[in-house]
């Protein structure tokens, strides 16, 4: 790949793969966070599947998000160490709109959130999610099918 075509697939995919990182990391920490997915992907510019760049670069963004996580729950933990304990809840966690929903997707299993969150929050059909999770089409499509059925069930309870 050459630079001009990656230049055009940046151009292209920046602002969906922006979006995906703000639905998922603190709004500071997107502009940061995309420039390092651009960076992975340039350096691994040769793996990405023809016509399939978006998805590549979703699951590039999903190991980046992993990652940021891992260093802000080392920091959390660091810093919680040093403070003492506030028994009072957040107002964030009183603010919730619809807890039964935000229950039953706690509920789900991670690789079941992943893949209806790509389907559902990221428009993406189930090869491209496929692509992104890793994972063949039959499997995607699989898991977001008992995932979309599980959901359902946990919020008819």
């Amino acid at each position: 790949m050459t630079p001009d075509e990656f230049s055009a697939i940046y151009r292209e995919h920046q602002t969906p793969i922006a979006k995906f990182l703000a639905r998922r990391v603190d709004f500071a920490e997107v502009e940061d966070l995309c420039s390092e997915v651009f960076e992975i992907a340039w350096a691994r510019r040769e793996q990405a599947a023809l016509g399939f760049e978006l998805p590549w670069l979703y699951r590039i963004a999903g190991f980046v998000v992993s990652n940021a996580r891992r260093r802000t729950m080392s920091r959390n933990r660091f810093i919680a160490s040093l403070s003492p304990a506030d028994n009072a809840p957040s107002a964030e966690s009183i603010a919730i709109a619809d807890i039964s929903l935000a229950q039953a997707w706690g509920k789900l299993a991670a690789g079941e959130r992943a893949a209806l969150a790509l389907v559902a929050f990221e428009g993406l059909k189930v090869d491209e999610a496929a692509t992104a999770l890793g994972i063949s089409a039959n499997a995607a499509s699989i898991r977001i099918h008992r995932a979309r059925t599980k959901l359902a069930e946990l919020l008819k309870d």
